[in-house]
């Protein structure tokens, strides 16, 4: 049986330009919430235009830009769980670890009402999502797959088009990230497509062939992307 079409819509903060997602599937009233970011007047908005109401928000990561928009929805939605990667969890109430303290905009979101680690299924608004856990940029960095035809991902700050995620920040690492990458992401079919926390969505095989800090380019070899290049 053919899953119901995805509708997204991305409402993008303009002083991180960081992108919060909204998703549900078509005929469906409920939806999820992905990274909502500072600008949670304008998801509101939108969401209220849709008439549509969270089933989860759903945080990949504790930094500020994509959590700033928690507190302003779970004021409105106070039944709608909150869903982050149990090693990220403490940065939603602490200012300095959430990096909000030092924009001199302190920001503290509501504690989480579920803590997620590898492998898990989130199960919300029609929609099966399998965490997997993607260190480097943040400890607790967590990616959320939608196993669709095609899969799509909720990636963070992770894997952009032609970019990764910062891993100068406090328990960032690049090494981490890269491995992390290689070895999950880029695991995952050349169709999936990656709808990251900041810029245009992009696919795995793309990143695979073109990706500077983690790609070809850097030197990473996928044997089985062979076959499927000759079949392109």
């Amino acid at each position: 049986m053919q899953k119901p079409e995805l509708v997204l819509e991305t409402v993008i903060s303009d002083r991180f330009a960081e992108n919060a997602y909204l998703a549900h599937l078509e005929g469906r009233d409920d939806c999820l919430v992905v990274d909502p970011g500072l600008d949670v007047d304008r998801i509101v908005n939108r969401l209220t235009e849709r008439r549509l109401t969270p089933a989860a928000i759903l945080n990949t990561h504790g930094h500020a830009d994509h959590i700033g928009g928690n507190a302003g929805l779970k004021k409105i939605w106070p039944n709608c769980p909150l869903i982050i990667g149990a090693d990220d969890a403490d940065k939603l109430a602490d200012a300095s670890l959430n990096l909000s303290q030092q924009y001199g905009i302190p920001i503290a979101s509501p504690a989480a009402d579920r803590l997620v680690g590898n492998g898990e299924i989130c199960s919300a608004a029609g929609f099966d999502l399998e965490v997997l856990e993607t260190p480097g940029h943040s400890l607790g960095h967590v990616v959320f797959v939608w196993k669709a035809i095609p899969h799509v991902i909720f990636g963070g700050d992770v894997l952009f088009k032609g970019s990764i995620g910062r891993t100068d920040l406090p328990d960032g690492d690049f090494a981490t990230l890269r491995d992390v990458i290689q070895t999950r992401l880029f695991q995952l079919p050349d169709d999936t497509i990656v709808f990251p926390g900041h810029g245009d969505p992009t696919t795995i095989g793309a990143e695979k062939k073109h990706n500077p800090f983690v790609g070809e380019p850097s030197g990473f070899s996928d044997n089985s992307s062979t076959a499927n290049d000759l079949l392109s």
